[in-house]
């Protein structure tokens, strides 16, 4: 990928609204050749889609936590994600390596909240889990 297009993507993670003018004034470009790149982008599947970023607080979901689950039985059919999958309130889900298989990103509105998350995963997806509390995110 051209390092035209490495700053298109770069800035477009940043704010996904930002127009084509502005992008064409940050990388050097005109705005049709912009727009050309950001379409080829899109079509070539680098761009996936815009989404917002919201205050998780002000929606009433302000405790944040990952939750590294294990399944009981490692011979049983992988599919922690399939039966975890539209789980109100796990809003991201990470096949990783180390000791455990997953690492979910929940957030909920109280502690309350989140010990009864924590039993909905342990029940659905018959894992054992490990929980990080957020404090506060710097950055993201």
């Amino acid at each position: 990928m051209e390092s035209a297009d490495r700053r298109i993507v770069e800035l477009l993670r940043q704010d996904g609204r930002m127009s084509y003018t502005d992008l064409g004034r940050a990388v050097g470009l005109s705005t049709s050749a912009v727009h050309q790149r950001v379409r080829r982008l899109e079509e070539r599947g680098v761009i996936t889609g815009y989404s917002a970023s919201v205050d998780v607080a002000l929606i009433g979901t302000p405790l944040t936590a990952f939750v590294s689950v294990t399944p009981l039985d490692h011979r049983a059919p992988d599919d922690v994600p399939e039966r975890l999958r539209g789980v109100d309130g796990i809003d991201a889900c990470y096949s990783v390596a180390g000791d455990s298989n997953y690492l979910l990103r929940v957030r909920v509105a109280t502690p309350q909240a989140l010990e009864e998350m924590l039993a909905t995963i342990r029940t659905q997806a018959e894992v054992s889990t490990r929980t990080t509390i957020v404090l506060s995110t710097p950055w993201e």
